[in-house]
């Protein structure tokens, strides 16, 4: 027997555990079913495009840090190499693998919470995203130890890095990179054939390769629809041509996938940062001498970088004063949400919350 019901609409977030940030899902109901679903941003609206356009090149790094400020290290690197590119400005043979390993770990930190996070939306509560962020602890120990910071660091400079890292940071690293495969292995067991973590999420939240293509999804997201595309490999930036890594991708495209992606980058992401610490110099200069106001010549440049999210991209025009005349940044947790609407639609509410977390977004990348 069917029932005839009355559509209602329904508001999640924007100040809600489940919506990740700051984010609105305005959504009309019949039932429990999702018929429409309209995302609405700009809670969070920081105007750091504009900001940066009143800062010198370095003092831009900070704010930076802030824009998926769970992968502060891998922001600061994309912009640097944005400038860099745009200054014509080399970097040291040390500073480039010190550089790719605080990379690589942040790519690692950043899926532990991401997968932690899905598996709490899924009603996992507490078990998984603690084990994980037990490992993601570990990582911000080395960050503090180089930087001083744990969330925030403005480590990585244009031309290189703030400082050398102190002489216990390699010893340190190499007893995380000993441990993590454990860990991993770990994980595996206790999640990736859980029954309750398939039935909530195999053939749930599909994003179609054309979709994928059409919404320009980038990492994860996009991997998980089956398109092998990684900027590292594809377009390679800094040393990364140098390290032999695969490129893990998925079938459906659903909400599994988009865990299990992340789950097997984290362990290529740690087979690069092996790599690294053998092909490292073990002295040498870790920054170029540059001038303490950089500017560029008159000209523009597009430069973008494979984060954890995605393609993060910087877009700069120079003046050739002290501070960016345009600085516009293109945010891989932006642009993945632009398929949220008809991932959504036709599922119920409960499958809303876990379709949204496998995107994996940060409001401060979002809102920007």
């Amino acid at each position: 027997m069917s029932l005839n019901t009355e559509q209602f609409i329904l508001n999640i977030g924007p100040s809600h555990p489940s919506t990740h940030g700051v984010f609105r899902m305005k959504a009309t109901m019949d039932g429990e079913v999702i018929v429409e679903l309209e995302p609405v941003f700009g809670y969070l609206h920081r105007g750091i495009e504009k900001l940066a356009e009143q800062r010198t090149y370095t003092g831009i790094i900070p704010l930076t840090d802030r824009l998926d400020y769970l992968s502060a290290m891998s922001n600061n690197l994309a912009h640097c190499i944005a400038v860099e590119k745009l200054a014509g400005i080399q970097v040291p043979e040390r500073a480039e693998y010190l550089r790719v390993i605080l990379a690589e770990l942040q790519r690692i930190a950043s899926h532990l919470i991401a997968a932690g996070a899905l598996l709490n939306d899924c009603g996992a509560f507490m078990t998984p995203i603690l084990y994980m962020l037990r490992e993601r602890e570990k990582i911000l120990d080395l960050f503090e130890m180089v930087s001083g910071q744990r969330l925030t660091y403005s480590y990585i400079r244009p031309g290189g890095l703030a400082q050398d890292v102190p002489a216990e940071f390699l010893p340190a690293l190499q007893k995380v990179v000993t441990d993590l495969p454990h860990f991993f292995d770990e994980y595996d067991q206790l999640l990736k054939e859980n029954e309750i973590l398939l039935a909530r999420s195999k053939g749930v939240g599909i994003l179609t390769r054309e979709m994928a293509i059409n919404t320009s999804a980038s990492g994860p997201v996009l991997r998980a629809s089956g398109i092998k595309w990684d900027i590292r490999k594809a377009d390679p930036y800094s040393i990364y041509d140098r390290f032999q890594f695969e490129v893990p991708t998925g079938k459906a495209g659903d909400c599994y996938d988009r865990y299990w992606v992340r789950m097997l980058e984290m362990r290529q992401s740690l087979r690069i940062v092996e790599q690294a610490i053998q092909q490292m110099p073990a002295a040498g200069d870790i920054q170029t001498k540059v001038p303490a106001l950089i500017r560029p010549p008159v000209g523009e440049i597009y430069s973008r970088t494979e984060v954890p999210k995605g393609e993060l991209g910087f877009y700069i025009v120079s003046d050739n004063s002290i501070a960016p005349y345009r600085y516009h940044i293109r945010g891989p947790s932006l642009l993945n949400l632009t398929a949220l609407r008809d991932m959504i639609v036709g599922w119920k509410i409960a499958d809303a919350i876990l379709i949204f977390g496998s995107i994996d977004i940060c409001m401060g990348e979002v809102d920007r």
